[in-house]
């Protein structure tokens, strides 16, 4: 008998008939950084991490480059949907509790998850405008409030005593190198994956039916794609700038501050709870907890068989009322440091976090309370 070869053996993968378009998320994700390499590789050609040309070498490729403002404008907006596919891939995992039952599968896609965020975060900073140069400064600072060693860090870091040339070289050479890490931890996720097999709806792995993967959920990933060419259309070619930064239409400059200085908007719940905390130390480590956190929710795992997610009541207004809590932080992290908005943001920075704790716990408190 014929062995299968790795193609067929993935496209006749034994997948639940119960797959929702929730369950999308994955193939949009790879088909996105797919796009993000290959788009970032043209760039790359025209690109000069110059301190002095790299601001005026982002403009020739939008104004000099045949389709240079195309592959621009496609990469610009491809990190942000990107961000915007694995917030909803994250919580689709959240709320069918896909961490209980494919803890490493979860575990290494909270890492990718990571490493998407510092490969974002890299990428802000080439076309070294006011905001690309201000939000490194400001962020790298953090890692000073590092006792003892922080200060050496941030310099070496820096490659100096500020954010200057060899920053730029360094965050240019990580940020080509980090998405083929990316997609390596993308290959141990699916690895994991098909261990097991997916879940479905119910956050069973035992399922009563099972279909092969091709056709039926290919054509579902295509219409997934074309709702995704869409967006990129529409984002692409009619409103390119729109999650962007005014401030970083003006060249970098050490001397004039931005009014307000932000991250990406995909960063801004977590900015919102550093802003939050007074103490640098114990803002840093809050950030570092806001996203850290998601490695804990496999422990829920030791409790044994549970009800499923959307089956128990309490954990589905946990879960809503997590997504109300980010939705309100993004807000405040890109609103002005005043009031009412920096008082509000340590309320629901608690409540961001208690969320989490409750997830970790619901689940065996009412599986207690069924039994009785």
């Amino acid at each position: 008998m014929r062995q299968a070869n790795p193609a067929e053996q993935l496209l006749g993968l034994p997948s639940p008939v119960s797959f929702s378009i929730w369950w999308n998320g994955g193939s949009i994700l790879g088909l996105l950084l797919g796009l993000q390499i290959l788009t970032g590789l043209f760039l790359s050609m025209h690109y000069t991490a110059d301190m002095t040309n790299t601001f005026a070498s982002v403009i020739h490729i939008m104004r000099d480059v045949p389709g240079g403002w195309l592959f621009r404008n496609l990469h610009a907006n491809g990190a942000s949907l990107f961000f915007v596919f694995l917030y909803l891939h994250i919580g689709r995992g959240l709320y069918y509790q896909s961490y209980i039952s494919q803890p490493y599968t979860w575990m290494v896609g909270v890492t990718i998850f990571l490493v998407c965020m510092g490969t974002a975060f890299l990428g802000y900073v080439l076309p070294w405008g006011q905001m690309s140069f201000w939000g490194a400064t400001v962020i790298t600072n953090l890692v000073s409030a590092i006792p003892y060693l922080g200060t050496y860090i941030v310099e070496w870091i820096w490659g100096g005593f500020s954010v200057g040339q060899s920053t730029l070289n360094r965050f240019y050479s990580l940020h080509f190198i980090l998405p083929f890490l990316i997609g390596g931890l993308s290959g141990l996720h699916i690895l994991f994956l098909h261990e097991k097999g997916s879940t479905n709806p119910l956050g069973e792995l035992n399922h009563v039916s099972k279909i092969p993967f091709h056709p039926y959920f290919t054509w579902k990933d295509i219409v997934g794609f074309t709702i995704l060419l869409g967006m990129f259309i529409i984002l692409g070619f009619f409103f390119p700038t729109i999650l962007g930064d005014p401030e970083n239409f003006n060249p970098a400059s050490a001397l004039v501050t931005p009014v307000h200085i932000q991250p990406e908007w995909y960063f801004l719940f977590a900015y919102a709870i550093l802003r939050c905390i007074p103490n640098k130390l114990g803002g840093v480590i809050a950030l570092a907890a806001a996203v850290m956190v998601l490695y804990l929710l496999p422990l829920s795992a030791s409790y044994g068989k549970l009800v499923p997610g959307p089956f128990t009541p309490p954990y589905q207004v946990t879960f809503w009322n997590l997504v109300v809590f980010f939705l309100i932080l993004t807000w405040l992290g890109a609103c002005p440091i005043e009031e009412p908005y920096a008082t509000l943001a340590i309320p629901i920075s608690i409540l961001y976090f208690l969320s989490f704790a409750v997830l970790v716990s619901l689940p065996a408190v009412w599986k207690k309370v069924l039994s009785f």
